[in-house]
């Protein structure tokens, strides 16, 4: 078989909440290099828009409607991405949600909302994935994690809580597979350009969120938020051969 170059020629990826934000970056990214791409996304609009973009850039790409908390779906959604492409090479967790507020002020509902999501649907997805990768000898799982699981933010218990989980679940799931050559790493970003800042702003000042954007940026270090494609790149470099001694790392950006 003739190689083009590209990084992930001939490799399989399932990318969580690819229908917006850092998961559809990522799932471009991918397929521009060579990567077959499950868009698994709950939303029925956006995921399969995220697939058409990937087509009509010369790429492979199918959708999956998945809900990332229930553990059967996630398991049909392994299923059947080796059932159509006959492998699993990288999986990638990044369906999240985030819920403002005091500790004091958080409800049972919302709690359980943001934990299942960001910490069960990462877990569930990953126990999935890890059965086939064994299968395999190998494989790459990326956990999108944040720097809220490393230091704290103000006013986001449920999310914290929930991406501190992570941290740890992938330190952890790293030291059990390392001896079937499976790779586990978290990326810890800053603030991404994404929709889930929009939470964050309309909190702080719900009636002119863009104003609170424009000084919020104005504070970080470069002076705007991340763009999900630089997100995106650095687990393209987790996904890749390139970093094939890395595993249990959290790569803070």
């Amino acid at each position: 078989m003739e190689e083009s170059g590209l990084i992930l020629e001939h490799k399989v990826a399932v990318v969580t909440g690819a229908g917006s934000g850092i998961g559809r970056a990522i799932a471009l990214l991918f397929a521009e290099e060579g990567a077959r791409v499950v868009v698994a996304e709950i939303n029925p609009q956006t995921g399969p828009e995220t697939v058409a973009a990937i087509r009509e850039a010369g790429g492979e790409a199918l959708f999956v409607k998945v809900d990332v908390t229930c553990p059967t779906v996630v398991n049909e959604t392994v299923e059947r991405t080796v059932a159509t492409y006959g492998q699993l090479d990288i999986l990638v967790n990044n369906a999240g949600v985030h819920q403002m507020g005091l500790a004091e002020d958080t409800s049972d509902r919302d709690w359980r909302a943001v934990l299942s999501v960001n910490l069960d649907g990462v877990f569930y997805a990953s126990r999935a994935a890890l059965s086939q990768m064994r299968e395999q000898n190998g494989g790459s799982i990326i956990n999108i994690a944040s720097g809220a699981g490393l230091g704290g933010v103000p006013f986001s218990p449920a999310y914290c809580a929930s991406k501190g989980g992570v941290v740890l679940l992938t330190k952890q799931m790293a030291i059990d597979y390392e001896p079937y050559g499976i790779r586990i790493n978290a990326i810890c970003p800053g603030a991404v350009d994404a929709p889930l800042m929009d939470t964050l702003f309309q909190f702080y000042r719900p009636e002119d969120p863009e104003s609170y954007r424009a000084e919020y940026e104005d504070r970080l270090p470069l002076g705007r938020m991340l763009d999900p494609r630089e997100v995106a790149y650095q687990a393209l470099f987790l996904a890749s051969h390139k970093s094939y001694l890395l595993t249990g790392h959290c790569v803070v950006i």
